[in-house]
């Protein structure tokens, strides 16, 4: 049986979603309430609509978009997967495959993205949705770039082991940001958090980047996280004026042993300075040496300098869950075919 629960606007995760979710800090963050509950809160534009998809032992959570139903995952989502009740082997995961198939039968094609390939649950799953007459077709989604780290793993060695270039660049913006800013790592919840907040917010408005589609978003996800102690927000001020020039935050997650830069921006006009560089590098240094972080992770994307800064490469999939009774599942896989013909004779 498949079971469809409705989230009504501006609420939270029902509570029959606890047993599938994981705890933000000690498991994965973006399979967590904490980071659940803000994207439904915060992150949900008009005329979408949540709902809680249940198969069997598996749980997905969902936008219903226009007529079609695709995954609730946020621009920065790192990592969308199945929520998998606990103690569910791959017997488990195939029989809630081939029941999501069934329900999917004579429906629109559901899209998820997101998703790491290399998930245990994703193949028994997926094998029961394929089972059940329900392709799942895959596609290229996102790159991800991040490094782990061996045990007293700290600052020095990682320094040691960046390009050249970047090293260089570090010492030398490091030292001159220094000299005319100060630079404050927030973590708790209060009235620095909300000053910090408002910096973050100022230096985002003066940047590079195009306006945010959900503007309280950020701020809402920085005050749960750091309710929790997974926050770490990083600020250059001017030492002059106390203005901020550059921002970012981090997630920790897995007990505090990898830590996610979610967003991070300078202010445009002081890019000659290389803010945004200093204040990595600062960042870096504290979640090493006291945070005692064993991974990092910069998100979603291919930026080129994203490969400075941390050293794998992994690709994030997508999957179109299609059914060839349906007229658009029937759609999905003829493009599909398509596009696979024209990479062979490519």
């Amino acid at each position: 049986m498949v079971e469809a629960r409705p989230i009504a606007p501006g609420a939270g995760l029902p509570a029959s979603c606890d047993p599938f979710l994981q705890d933000a800090g000690q498991a994965e963050f973006f399979a967590s309430r904490l980071w659940y509950d803000t994207l439904l809160r915060h992150a949900v534009a008009p005329g979408e609509a949540a709902v809680c998809l249940q198969a069997g032992a598996v749980l997905l959570p969902l936008l219903r978009r226009g007529g079609r139903l695709v995954n609730l995952a946020g621009p920065y989502t790192l990592d969308w997967r199945p929520l998998v009740a606990p103690g569910a082997d791959a017997a488990a995961l195939h029989r809630a495959g081939r029941m999501l198939a069934t329900w999917l039968r004579l429906r629109p094609p559901l899209l998820l993205d997101a998703i790491d390939p290399a998930l245990p649950a994703l193949a028994p799953w997926l094998a029961g949705l394929r089972a059940g007459g329900v392709l799942p077709l895959r596609f290229d989604h996102v790159l991800n770039w991040h490094e782990a780290f061996p045990a007293e793993f700290g600052w020095s060695a990682y320094l040691a082991a960046r390009p050249p270039e970047l090293r260089t660049t570090i010492r030398r913006r490091t030292a001159r940001c220094l000299r005319e800013m100060d630079f404050a790592c927030l973590d708790a919840a209060g009235p620095a958090l909300e000053a910090g907040i408002a910096a973050y917010e100022a230096v985002r408005a003066a940047s590079w980047k195009p306006a945010e589609p959900f503007p309280a978003f950020d701020g809402a996800l920085m005050r749960a996280a750091a309710a929790a102690g997974l926050l770490r927000l990083g600020l250059l001020t001017r030492r002059s004026d106390g203005a901020p020039v550059a921002a970012q935050y981090w997630v920790l997650d897995r007990g505090g042993r990898r830590a996610a830069v979610l967003k991070l921006s300078h202010v445009e006009a002081e890019k000659q300075a290389s803010p945004g560089t200093a204040l990595t590098a600062l960042m870096i240094e504290r979640l090493l040496d006291r945070d005692g972080v064993r991974a990092l992770d910069f998100g979603r994307g291919d930026d080129p300098y994203k490969r400075l800064w941390v050293g794998t490469p992994r690709r994030r999939i997508g999957l179109v869950l299609a059914s060839p009774l349906h007229p658009a599942g029937l759609a999905a896989m003829a493009r599909q075919a398509a596009g696979a013909v024209r990479r062979r004779l490519g």
